[in-house]
């Protein structure tokens, strides 16, 4: 038996708009199906938006139902970069449009989801066997939004 796995994200309007956004800024993503009804919720007359997508092989879902459960940092979505480049595109994309920086290579989107984008580098210095070298690494990331993977070689040298 294959059971199928999603995280759901609920977004309060333009949750079409946005798993649009996400796929066309991760690669190998696409937007797979959306329902809409207005015979939801309790009373049966709520309108909401069912949007079913993948990001780089993950599924995800977006439930477009209101303002009941707004989007926190308790849900975030890491996104490992290959490089400094694709780091500094994929962070420019997000926060484009109304985003915000946040620490630590978080940054809030113009929805309001939460994404750390991370060069894939970063995890690696940080699981060193050296644990001196892995925790100037660690140092140096708590000083930084966007992640500056020269400063972060600086600190492991």
């Amino acid at each position: 038996m294959t059971h199928t796995t999603r995280t759901v994200l609920w977004f309060n309007g333009h949750g079409r708009e946005a798993a649009e956004f996400y796929c066309a800024q991760i690669p190998d993503s696409h937007v797979e199906a959306f329902y809409a009804s207005d015979h939801g919720g309790p009373d049966g007359d709520m309108h909401f938006e069912v949007i079913d997508f993948t990001l780089n092989g993950t599924p995800y879902q977006i439930l477009d139902a209101g303002p009941m459960f707004p989007l926190s940092e308790c849900v975030s979505i890491l996104v490992e970069t290959p490089d400094q480049a694709e780091t500094d595109r994929l962070w420019d994309a997000m926060v484009a449009g109304g985003g915000s920086h946040g620490p630590c290579g978080w940054l809030k989107d113009r929805f309001g989801l939460s994404w750390q984008i991370v060069p894939a580098e970063l995890a690696r210095l940080m699981r060193d066997p050296d644990r001196a070298r892995a925790a100037r690494v660690l140092s140096a990331m708590m000083t930084m939004g966007k992640i500056d993977l020269a400063a972060i070689h600086a600190a492991a040298a």
